[in-house]
């Protein structure tokens, strides 16, 4: 009976259409015949409880109200299956069979049995490119789940909640695409203040989002809930109060952040005119907190650590705070109450390229008449916000590297400086230049000396340091990123410019050497360290002799000063070259000495090793050229200390032993400062290697005695100053 109904009904849906009957029941032109879903819409009216939804795990259909039943086997769709299904009579036997059944849409039960869904709405959120509310729909038919979630637009749904969630996202989050100039102005007002708790390192200047929202919330209309209405509404608004969406600072703010101005947190720090920027940021533990010190890499040669020791002037008084609480308690004590000691600091000594800790030093030297040493101090217990960070950037914006250790970043991605010659100095660009030609000099014919010259690099005003480069025959002008670069470029090529001078006096001082025959046998000796020949070893003495007699400071800036410090010198020469011969022949026949006695020391690895070493760093190639004069002096006072230690030797090797028990951490930690240099040079290094040397002779010939004292108590002292 069923599917003769199913079939009548059909036929007169068909004929209906045919005739052009109901359109709202065709849904389609004249003279057309009804489609396969315009049908089964017309039979899902009276049919809406007859559907069902397959299950995912069997072959089960889940009805309305919950019911399950199963396709009839008779039925095209029992083998085929499809998810959904309407069906025109549901028999129970031992099971609930469905007969008549035909596949439909769950789009046509939305639009059929509209009246009858049941539908929830959920996570209602702003959409910037709609500029609108939109929320999830989750719709469902006697208990079938037609969809999950379908976006739709939640302002007609829920005018209020919509209202509040375009308040809340698009207008207090900053999520609004628009150009009014309110939205601008409160956003930077909002960003200016929390720059101020990022400066001040407390999160409580700005108030919270709440207060910001009752703000809108009392000035837009109920009925406003998405961006078109809001933009009509606000530009009909603001003709009769242009500021009434306006924020003011004091709206936004909790309390005053007293003290936190422009002279106490600027926005750049400037290192010998340069000018860098800085960025502030409160978040503990990160790696960017505190004030980060942005360096393009084309000025990197620019930054000079020590002054940024000294941060800014707003934190500055807390780290001297900081920094005087490391003190022992009985230099501690004569320096409370510590932050008003902490004030006085900062209000009398102005920021430098001093080292910090060096200032403070003095500073306490002079107000309280006591020493303090400066590996008394503990920076490294100083909070990570107290010490600067440097990010390195390329011309691009990208960052390269960051890091609070800058000699570290600097011997990673600072380029090897190369000096660009003062022709060029007008166009260069990030350390190379592009002119025309390179003079070369024989004689002072190059006017006055400056020291410095000021080139255009990443947009800014650079100052170069000038100096005089020795090419061999003559020399050139050029220019260095750095004074210790320039200063040690200038005396190497003011030397040049006196030989050059005094080349009559040259020639002399070679053919009149004295003993160079045999200076030149021991330093070409087989199996020696020198490996160079007479002449090498004639021009390193030249080279000290010049330097003893011609560069003394101040260094010669015009011809007038050149010319006079040439005749000083001129009778001089020789007798500074004789005695540098001497010297270098006493060196030369200690180095014999030892070397003869060196196979003594085949049976004890250990001194072999320890010893081959200290020759090694001693002498070289050019250990007469490279030595400063008052250390070069002790030079074979070092070698017959080395004899003596393999004489003393052979008879008591348990008391070398314990020597070299007292010398090994002090070498180890000396060798690793020289690995954190990367090829730069500290002084305080130097000078705690030349100590090292005189703490052997100590231990292990203390007959020849040193000219200071010396003990490894004093030397690790030393070593704690220089870590520190």
């Amino acid at each position: 009976e069923w599917r003769e109904l199913h079939q009548q009904l059909h036929a007169q849906v068909a004929e209906m259409g045919m005739r052009g009957g109901d359109k709202r029941l065709s849904g389609r032109p004249e003279g057309q015949p009804a489609s396969y879903e315009q049908i089964h819409k017309a039979l899902l009216c009276g049919l809406l409880g007859n559907i069902g939804m397959k299950s995912v795990e069997s072959n089960e259909y889940l009805g309305a109200r919950g019911i399950k039943f199963i396709i009839a086997s008779n039925s095209v769709l029992a083998k085929k299956g499809t998810k959904w299904v309407m069906t025109g009579e549901l028999v129970e036997t031992h099971r609930l069979y469905a007969r008549g059944a035909a596949r439909i849409e769950p789009e046509w039960l939305e639009e059929t049995g509209a009246h009858l869904i049941k539908r929830h709405y959920f996570d209602p959120h702003w959409e910037k490119k709609a500029a609108q509310v939109v929320a999830y729909e989750r719709s469902t038919l006697h208990g079938l789940l037609l969809n999950a979630k379908k976006r739709v637009h939640y302002g007609p749904m829920n005018a209020a909640e919509s209202r509040e969630v375009f308040i809340r996202q698009a207008l207090v989050g900053g999520e609004f695409e628009t150009r009014a100039p309110f939205f601008a102005h409160n956003h930077k007002l909002i960003a200016d203040i929390e720059a101020l708790e990022h400066k001040a390192r407390r999160p409580d200047v700005l108030v919270d989002d709440e207060l910001i929202f009752a703000f809108y919330d009392s000035r837009i209309p109920a009925d406003i809930h998405n961006g078109a209405a809001f933009e009509h509404w606000r530009k009909e608004a603001e003709r009769t109060d242009a500021k009434l969406l306006y924020l003011k600072k004091d709206d936004l703010m909790r309390h005053e952040a007293a003290g936190i101005t422009t002279d106490q947190f600027p926005p750049q720090l400037k290192i010998d005119n340069v000018s860098f920027a800085l960025g502030y940021n409160f978040s503990p533990g990160r790696n960017d907190d505190g004030i980060t010190l942005t360096v393009p890499l084309a000025l990197i040669n620019q930054v000079v650590a020590a002054r940024c020791e000294w941060l800014i002037p707003g934190i500055l008084a807390e780290k001297i705070t900081q920094l005087v609480k490391t003190l022992p308690q009985k230099l501690r004590r004569n320096l409370v109450p510590v932050p008003e000691f902490a004030a006085a600091f900062c209000r009398e000594v102005p920021a430098s390229n001093t080292l910090l800790l060096q200032a403070l030093a003095r500073y306490i030297r002079e107000q309280k008449q006591i020493d303090v040493p400066l590996d008394a101090f503990r920076p490294e217990q100083l909070p990570p916000h107290l010490s600067m960070n440097f990010r390195i950037v390329d011309e691009h914006g990208r960052q390269l590297g960051m890091s609070r250790n800058f000699p570290q970043l600097h011997g990673e991605l600072a380029p090897h400086e190369i000096p660009v010659s003062i022709a060029k100095t007008g166009v260069a660009e990030g350390g190379k230049g592009s002119a025309v030609s390179e003079q070369r000099y024989t004689s002072w014919s190059f006017g006055d000396f400056t020291k410095t010259s000021v080139v255009k690099r990443a947009g800014q005003d650079i100052t170069l340091f000038n100096a005089l480069v020795d090419e061999g025959d003559a020399v050139t002008l050029c220019a260095f990123d750095t004074r210790d670069a320039a200063q040690a470029a200038h005396r190497g090529g003011l030397r040049r410019l006196f030989m050059l001078l005094l080349k009559e006096q040259v020639k002399y001082l070679e053919k009149n050497l004295p003993d160079a025959q045999r200076l030149g046998m021991l330093f070409m000796a087989p199996n020696s360290p020198f490996g160079g020949t007479r002449q090498e070893l004639q021009q390193q003495i030249q080279a000290i002799t010049f330097e003893r007699c011609c560069l003394n400071d101040p260094l010669p800036t015009n011809e007038a000063e050149f010319s006079a410090r040439g005749k000083e010198a001129k009778n001089r020469l020789l007798l500074i070259a004789q005695e540098l011969a001497r010297l270098a022949g006493n060196v030369l026949t200690e180095y014999q000495s030892v070397q003869k006695n060196l196979p003594q020391l085949k049976s004890n690895a250990q001194a072999n090793q320890d010893v081959r070493a200290q020759l090694e760093w001693l002498l070289h190639k050019r250990f007469i050229a490279d030595t400063p004069y008052e250390r070069l002096q002790h030079v074979p006072r070092y070698l017959k200390a080395i004899n003596l230690r393999i004489e003393k030797l052979r008879s008591n090797p348990a008391r070398d032993a314990q020597c070299m028990a007292q010398m090994q951490p002090l070498t180890q930690a000396w060798q690793k400062l020289r690995q954190a240099q990367q090829g730069n040079s500290d002084p305080r290094v130097n000078e705690f290697a030349w100590m090292l040397q005189e703490l052997r002779v100590s231990l292990y010939a203390q007959e020849l005695k040193t000219p200071v004292i010396v003990s490894v108590k004093r030397l690790e002292k030393m070593l704690a100053g220089i870590r520190s």
